[in-house]
């Protein structure tokens, strides 16, 4: 498999990131997914500006995600969980309806290397990503491992080029 290299040209970007949960019963303290992207982020260097969980309730997130993105600050938006297929995952519907530009490859990516660990049932995850008012939405599933995956191997290696190509 080719290494992962971060863009030459994004090691200088700040990227200023907002962490969202969307979960019925989490808590600051059991929110594990959320602490983990949280802790990628710090890693790597990126500060988080907002951190919260919110209930699977599309007004709920769409509104939020609506509110995030008038942060001038704010690069970018992380929210795992409610992206399966049950009546109550409603994270994806929520989100998608209010990107301007999808990145179908981050989905695509996420799915085949989900496949590689979890067989056929990454069929399930609507993982997805794009821009809503120039800021970068991530929406990955809710399970620590799907995070870990989609930080490790997708998010953090290009976010800050993909902040660098939407600002110029």
């Amino acid at each position: 498999m080719k290494s992962r290299v971060s863009h030459p040209d994004s090691s200088e970007i700040q990227v200023n990131c907002a962490v969202i949960t969307v979960s019925d019963t989490r808590t600051p303290e059991t929110d594990k997914s959320g602490q983990l992207i949280q802790q990628f982020l710090q890693n790597a260097g990126y500060p988080i500006l907002h951190y919260q969980i919110v209930k699977d309730e599309p007004t709920e997130i769409t509104e939020l995600l609506k509110t995030l993105c008038q942060i001038p600050e704010l690069n970018a938006c992380i929210f795992n969980g409610g992206t399966g297929i049950s009546p109550r995952d409603t994270t994806y519907d929520a989100i998608e309806t209010l990107l301007e530009k999808t990145l179908p490859g981050f989905g695509e990516i996420f799915r085949t290397l989900s496949y590689a660990e979890i067989g056929s049932r990454a069929i399930a995850s609507r993982a997805v990503a794009g821009v809503c008012q120039g800021k970068l939405v991530f929406s990955v599933p809710g399970s620590s491992n799907a995070v870990k995956l989609a930080m490790e191997q997708l998010i953090i290696p290009e976010l800050a080029h993909l902040v660098q190509v939407l600002n110029q």
